[in-house]
């Protein structure tokens, strides 16, 4: 995606938002979602409509978690990090997660495949550890059963 298309869908966005009472999420929500991250060339056409400082964006898009300022991958895994999860292998799953991935949280990999997020519940606690790869849940997820999901996510 150019630079020039980045620029014009963030200003049609602040455009239609720019007027609501707290827009700046709704506008880095809108953002996020319409381009999978929040771009760094985008902050100061967001904080001049919104007459808030640069720093002022960068703070909120830096403080939560939810909003990247990379492209997310292909596939985002989400690995559960609830008490649940943890006592049952969750630690040891994130290790491997992390390390099959060569990826810590908030990151991608080099082919742009996946992406890692840790949520804290998948509402999935009787079949715990779980993770979320896209859209699908899957429990009691093991070293060898997360590679086994990674390799039919990558076919």
């Amino acid at each position: 995606m150019t630079e020039q298309i980045i620029i014009q869908t963030v200003q049609t966005i602040v455009e239609g938002l720019k007027d609501k009472p707290g827009a700046l999420l709704p506008i880095l929500h809108s953002v996020q979602n319409a381009l999978s991250y929040v771009p760094p060339e985008s902050v100061p056409t967001i904080a001049k409509a919104l007459n808030l400082s640069r720093a002022e964006v960068h703070g909120v898009i830096s403080f939560y978690h939810y909003f990247r300022d990379t492209p997310a991958g292909k596939h985002t895994v989400r690995v559960c990090r609830a008490e649940s999860c943890l006592a049952m292998g969750g630690k040891t799953l994130e290790s491997h997660v992390k390390t099959k991935l060569g990826i810590d949280y908030h990151e991608t990999t080099a082919d742009g495949k996946f992406s890692l997020e840790a949520v804290y519940c998948l509402g999935n606690c009787a079949c715990s550890p779980a993770i979320q790869i896209d859209n699908d849940v899957y429990g009691r997820v093991t070293a060898e059963s997360f590679n086994e999901i990674l390799t039919e996510q990558s076919a």
